[in-house]
């Protein structure tokens, strides 16, 4: 076995084999109970539901109306490297963010609180354990973007 396959072996497991870095999409994202999927325990996730400090992060904050959020929001996720929408509702949007040189999909939910104005969010690898930090940057300059 080459150098080469075994770095990707150990950076995606044994799933490569079957589905290659990208993973199968989850079958239960979405709002449930009126929230976003609780992280798993491993640190390639990162929710504003969540009050740890390894997966918590703060909801982002508008101003505009919803359908003027979810289409900013939209517009934004568009312009990003490797972006796609999935789902989109009045108050729900799953992207998919795909790296360039390997693949790995992580999946994005934004969830919108007309109520309160924040939009809160989850972003997590379908694959592997730690994500290096990517999902939070993403978020980070998802909410510059934003502002």
């Amino acid at each position: 076995m080459g150098a080469m396959l075994k770095k990707v072996l150990a950076i995606c497991g044994a799933s490569i084999l079957f589905l290659g870095c990208a993973g199968k999409r989850p079958v239960d994202l979405g709002i449930a109970d009126g929230k976003l999927k609780a992280c798993p325990e491993s640190p390639n996730c990162v929710s504003s539901r969540s009050a740890d400090e390894e997966h918590g992060i703060d909801p982002l904050a508008w101003e505009a109306s919803s359908s003027e959020a979810i289409a900013k929001l939209k517009e934004i996720i568009l312009s990003m490297d490797g972006a796609s929408i999935v789902t989109e509702t009045d108050d729900y949007l799953h992207a998919e963010f795909k790296s360039a040189l390997w693949g790995f999909v992580d999946d994005v939910e934004f969830q919108l609180d007309g109520e309160n104005k924040i939009i809160h969010v989850r972003s997590a690898s379908r694959v592997g354990y730690s994500d290096l930090g990517v999902n939070r940057e993403r978020i980070e300059a998802i909410r510059a973007k934003l502002n």
